[in-house]
């Protein structure tokens, strides 16, 4: 599962820097291959198909992309 390849290659990233590249192609390998695996399952694929089927809808109803959707409330309220 990806959530034990990503903290794997984040660590192997933060010890080597620059040079991650060339050092951490194991970890960037295993991360792949678990994410490769994640997006080819057709129910995360599905769940993310009515995900953006709702917000595309919700843009064309408000024309507010999602990121610029959530609203600040007054610190008085």
């Amino acid at each position: 599962m990806a959530t034990a390849a990503l903290p794997a290659f984040n660590h192997c990233c933060r010890e080597t820097g620059f040079m991650m590249v060339l050092k951490c192609r194991e970890e960037n390998a295993a991360l792949k291959e678990c994410l490769t695996a994640h997006y080819k399952d057709p129910v995360f694929f599905e769940q993310c198909k009515q995900e953006y089927i709702q917000e595309k809808l919700e843009f064309l109803r408000t024309g507010i992309p999602a990121k610029n959707r959530t609203q600040k409330l007054p610190a008085s309220m």
